[in-house]
């Protein structure tokens, strides 16, 4: 069973020329097709972005559903990050992560994850934005691998963790991370494929991390004109084939 993943933090469909363009987002994921898209940085309801529910436009753009979580809420505005799919799927788990009390004033983070239906095999995907600062960062990658997100019995191979980290394969928060799953990147015979910024990109802070039962067959970043502008991020695409269930 193969199926394309794709993880892109949209910066709230504003391009690198300033311009809200939700339409340009949508056609930069269709134009690669995805299966599963994970995406950070949608605004619903805000007021600066024309108080537009990003999540459920790109899912309608795209004939998909949605399922979104908030790690923010100021009055009725909203911003999270959401899974969409064509896929049958459903929700498991929607929630904040912890924030970094040595700091005032962070962005707060959350996590989504949903169980898509892939030829008859339960696929478990998590999609999250870790914050900025190192010590944060681990804060909220350790209560990823707790028990109630990737330690839970419902987390079973074949499982995927993907989205923005913030962290570098250099990082602390990605060691963490790759105690348990492994990079899609890593072990293949191209070179690592760096998502940001997206005009000229040189970091990789955009994963996808698989279970066992996993085969990576390809991974690409799209970096057309439209890509490149659409937003400060491009996204990372992995094709995959789930070979059989298995331990993490």
């Amino acid at each position: 069973m193969k199926l394309r993943l794709m993880t892109y933090n949209v910066h709230r469909c504003v391009g690198t020329d300033k311009k809200l363009d939700v339409e340009r987002v949508a056609a930069v994921i269709a134009h690669s097709r995805p299966d599963i898209v994970a995406l950070q940085v949608l605004d619903v309801g805000r007021a600066r972005t024309g108080s537009v529910d990003q999540a459920r436009g790109l899912a309608e753009l795209l004939g998909m559903r949605s399922h979104f979580h908030a790690a923010l809420h100021v009055e009725e505005e909203q911003y999270g990050d959401a899974i969409l799919t064509a896929l049958p799927e459903r929700l498991v788990r929607a929630g904040a992560l912890p924030g970094y009390p040595r700091i005032r004033g962070l962005e707060p983070r959350g996590a989504v994850w949903v169980a898509v239906d892939v030829g008859g095999v339960e696929l478990q995907v998590i999609n999250t934005h870790l914050g900025l600062v190192p010590g944060e960062q681990q804060v909220q990658a350790t209560a990823l691998l707790g028990e109630q997100w990737m330690m839970a019995d419902a987390f079973t191979a074949p499982a995927v963790l993907l989205g923005d980290f913030n962290a570098t394969p250099y990082s602390q928060t990605y060691r963490m991370l790759q105690t348990v799953m492994r990079d899609a990147q890593v072990g293949r015979r191209t070179s690592p494929t760096a998502t940001f910024p997206s005009r000229f990109p040189f970091m990789r802070i955009d994963h996808v991390f698989v279970s066992g039962g996993i085969e990576v067959l390809s991974v690409a970043s799209p970096y057309d004109p439209v890509a490149r502008v659409a937003s400060d991020h491009l996204p990372l695409i992995v094709d995959l084939e789930i070979t059989s269930p298995a331990a993490l």
